[in-house]
């Protein structure tokens, strides 16, 4: 049964659409870790059975969060077609004056619950709480977010994503830094029984570590604050086997990373998943850099 939004609030009228574009509220925030909150959000048609629901194609699904402006009581967004023309949605969404414009971000869906029609998206707090400019956003948003409050999201969608399949080669290779630690919980929830794995796992500092629960035979390396990932990792002797590596956080360290294994360790670069998460000192409101670009262009060519 879905679960309604506080009494407070007005329900979230289902936006006509073909499109995976929701208007959804917020039901819970609560505190994970010291810099990471995990937000609950509720809508119509996050549960039940209808043609409009959200379905799960597997680990590491991946969402746009459209944050409302200052003042805003929700996100102003277009509405979408009839044809379901995501890139006439989206030319629509670029030219809405940028006073009015949402905010738009990347985050991966923690968990979903059909029973109660809700989902979770962590957040990691970036910056210090009190000093706007430190904080973007996102981070503004999920520090201060109530019941009620409102958010749009875009997807998951079996159109855009990427399949991640941990289970396949002879073992499974994992990287993943604090903001892109949701994502890599659901991977390691992922492995099959027994499987091995190793998981690089790169937060501040200890107080941001959370369990990984897993079916799988997983064997987790911290590292925190500044050390080099590439440094780390060259340093240890990885287990026998091909493997099937998942790689996700700041865009030059995962970029570093994959070189590192194609080039020093001799991987196949086809087993290899990697996602920039965020640009140092960039936004997704900033142009793509030549790396960016770059990246793109591996990531096609390696699907």
């Amino acid at each position: 049964m879905t679960q309604p939004p506080p009494r407070s609030e007005p329900a979230p009228a289902p936006l006509p659409r073909r499109l995976p574009l929701r208007l959804l509220r917020v039901v819970a925030n609560r505190r994970i870790t010291p810099r990471m909150r995990r937000v609950t959000l509720g809508g119509p048609d996050l549960g039940g059975s209808g043609p409009g629901r959200l379905t799960s194609a597997g680990p590491d699904q991946q969402v746009k969060l459209f944050f409302p402006r200052s003042g805003q009581p929700e996100p102003t967004l277009p509405v979408p077609g009839p044809d379901g023309d995501v890139m006439r949605w989206y030319a629509a969404y670029s030219a809405l004056p940028e006073a009015t414009r949402p905010w738009m971000r990347s985050y991966t869906l923690r968990a979903h619950d059909p029973a109660t029609g809700t989902v979770d998206i962590d957040f990691f707090l970036h910056g210090d709480a009190g000093d706007p400019a430190g904080e973007g956003p996102a981070t503004r948003w999920a520090r201060s977010a109530r019941p009620g409050d409102a958010v749009g999201m875009f997807g998951p969608s079996a159109v855009f994503a990427t399949p991640v399949d941990p289970g396949s080669g002879d073992w499974t290779l994992l990287y993943a830094d604090a903001c892109a630690l949701p994502a890599l919980a659901t991977v390691v929830a992922a492995l099959p029984p027994g499987r091995r794995a190793v998981a690089y796992v790169h937060v501040p500092d200890a107080a941001e570590a959370q369990p990984l629960p897993t079916a799988g035979d997983l064997t987790v390396r911290p590292l925190y604050g500044d050390i080099s990932a590439v440094d780390a990792l060259r340093a240890d002797p990885l287990p026998d086997g091909r493997p099937y590596v998942w790689l996700a956080g700041e865009a030059s360290a995962v970029r570093a990373l994959r070189r590192h294994l194609v080039e020093e360790r001799g991987v196949d670069r086809r087993a290899v998943h990697f996602t920039g998460y965020w640009r140092r000192r960039l936004t997704q409101d900033d142009a793509p850099t030549t790396e960016d670009l770059a990246e793109a262009r591996e990531r096609l060519a390696a699907g």
